[in-house]
């Protein structure tokens, strides 16, 4: 099958771009960058050469993948969403062999506009709500917003969020989760 690459696109040689995958205008694929099947980058994605990307990703406008990031199999990640790789930036002062590494585990969603500050770990299905600040790991099926993010409640796997404690079923899919004050997981 291949993959759907546009005429605007660079795939440096060497970049290895899974079955099915759709690669659309101005995007830029780094050298020794591996993408997984399915896959969707839109306009503008920049993805560096130390990154992982899984299978059925979807890479919306505007989103800078840059080295130390690995984002595994159904993650999200919304238009204008930023992820960082040098904690502390300094123009004058490189920094290349001090990148953190980011871990987005499967089925994570990451709003539009949020903000990834490097070295965190997105657990499984947390669910990191637009404009949001992460500065530290999240844990699976975690529902974060603000700045800096904080947690204010858990999330199904198909994306609806989940109300009480205990035993929970999901409104939408009636999916079965245990919940705590402290963590989630799939019954």
């Amino acid at each position: 099958m291949g993959a759907k690459i546009h005429e605007t696109a660079i795939v440096d040689a060497g970049a290895e771009i899974g079955d099915g995958t759709a690669i659309w205008h101005w995007v830029h694929v780094c050298a020794t960058a591996r993408i997984g099947e399915g896959c969707s980058l839109g306009q503008n994605v920049y993805v560096g050469n130390d990154v992982t990307i899984g299978n059925n990703v979807r890479i919306q406008n505007g989103v800078s993948v840059y080295d130390a990031v690995t984002l595994e199999d159904d993650v999200f990640c919304g238009p204008a969403m930023v992820f960082t790789n040098v904690y502390n930036p300094r123009s004058a002062v490189p920094r290349k062999d001090e990148y953190r590494e980011t871990i987005v585990r499967t089925g994570a969603t990451l709003g539009a506009n949020c903000t990834i500050v490097c070295g965190v770990t997105i657990g499984a299905h947390g669910f990191v709500g637009a404009g949001s600040v992460i500065n530290r790991d999240v844990k699976p099926y975690a529902l974060m917003v603000g700045v800096p993010a904080r947690r204010i409640g858990w999330m199904c796997e198909c994306g609806v969020r989940l109300e009480g404690q205990g035993t929970v079923t999901c409104t939408a899919c009636d999916s079965e989760y245990q919940i705590t004050d402290e963590e989630c997981s799939p019954r």
